[in-house]
């Protein structure tokens, strides 16, 4: 048998940062994202060899081991190797499991749109899949989110977990004690067609580690550096802004609300913008966008834009004659984790 798993990427609309402690505990934090139609993959294929063998097929890598309860913390797939360790202590009485786990992704690493957690909630739907294991929405989000910033210390918020889990366009508050409340939004379908239609996704060929601009953020609100902090409040005011926006159906004044939101982001930290970035978004805003921001935390990646009426084809024409990126077309997806079985 196959257990196969799904999770969908995200973009980040509003709030980010504020979803990473200890911002959220002493402040709150409020994200507002959506996702989109691409997406994480995992297949577990069970065997009887003896064997662990994992298979990237995104990067190319494949590691095979001996089975055994403790796979080493450390390599290119020290994700998978995370979550393997954590089912077997949690839910396999410490007991090797012996398998075939494939992922694969739609998009690079560190492209701005959750990839890393959302690949550890396919592979987590996918042990869930085979397994069985008594796991909601909640509980898979969070267990995501509990092996990569616990047991793996990779730093990091809590958004991208829980859109991946959830799916669709969700308004989500961060509250201390790990509190996580997610508010799905009621959209009609009109309105999501038109909002997916005035945007344009732009991918600026940098892929990037969001580790040391989130570092930075956290310095900041620990050390209580007043620019950053007074910023991070007015992004975190923006998420309630445009979910008001989308649930009035004013596509416009969330246009324009990504502009102000965008610019409070470039003060949370040195190196969230830099001149590409820069010169990508101008180019945007010159033909005709309302606003855009970068997806995720910052340096590289996705960058998306709305643009209203019949200029999303100006600005896409523009930014493909920069020469630095290419446009992504996309859908926005209101399903989030999927897990199946078939017969191989």
């Amino acid at each position: 048998m196959l257990y196969r798993s799904k999770a969908p990427f995200r973009l980040g609309i509003a709030g980010g940062g504020t979803d990473v402690s200890p911002y959220s505990d002493l402040y709150g934090g409020a994200i507002l994202n959506v996702t989109i139609n691409l997406f994480a993959y995992a297949t577990i294929r069970p065997l009887e060899n003896g064997k662990i063998r994992l298979v990237h097929t995104h990067k190319n890598i494949i590691e095979e081991f001996e089975t055994t309860s403790q796979l080493p913390l450390e390599g290119p797939l020290v994700l998978q190797h995370g979550i393997y360790n954590s089912i077997v202590k949690r839910y396999n009485n410490g007991q090797p499991l012996s398998f075939e786990l494939t992922t694969h992704m739609d998009v690079p690493s560190g492209s701005g749109l959750g990839t890393s957690s959302t690949l550890v909630v396919a592979i987590l739907g996918a042990f869930t899949e085979w397994l069985k294991l008594p796991l909601g929405r909640y509980d898979i989000a969070h267990y995501a989110y509990e092996i990569e910033r616990v047991d793996l210390q990779m730093a990091g918020g809590k958004q991208d977990q829980y859109a991946a889990t959830f799916g669709g366009v969700n308004f989500m508050e961060f509250l201390p004690e790990d509190k996580v409340i997610v508010n799905p939004l009621r959209i009609s379908n009109d309105i999501l067609q038109e909002w997916s239609m005035n945007t344009v996704l732009f991918y600026s060929n940098l892929s990037r580690s969001s580790s040391q601009i989130i570092e930075e953020q956290v310095a900041n609100v620990k050390n209580k550096k007043t620019e950053s902090l007074e910023a991070m409040h007015r992004v975190r005011e923006e998420a309630f802004r445009m979910k008001n926006c989308l649930l009035r159906d004013e596509l416009w004044e969330l246009g324009k609300a990504l502009n102000t939101s965008w610019t409070n982001k470039k003060l949370m930290a040195k190196h969230i913008s830099n001149e590409r970035i820069d010169n990508i978004y101008n180019t945007a805003m010159a033909n005709g966008s309302l606003g855009g921001k970068i997806s995720g935390a910052g340096g590289g990646g996705f960058m998306f834009f709305y643009c209203p009426g019949n200029t999303s084809y100006a600005v896409a024409d523009a930014l493909t004659q920069l020469n630095v990126g290419v446009i992504h077309p996309f859908e926005f997806s209101k399903k989030g984790l999927t897990t199946w079985t078939v017969k191989e």
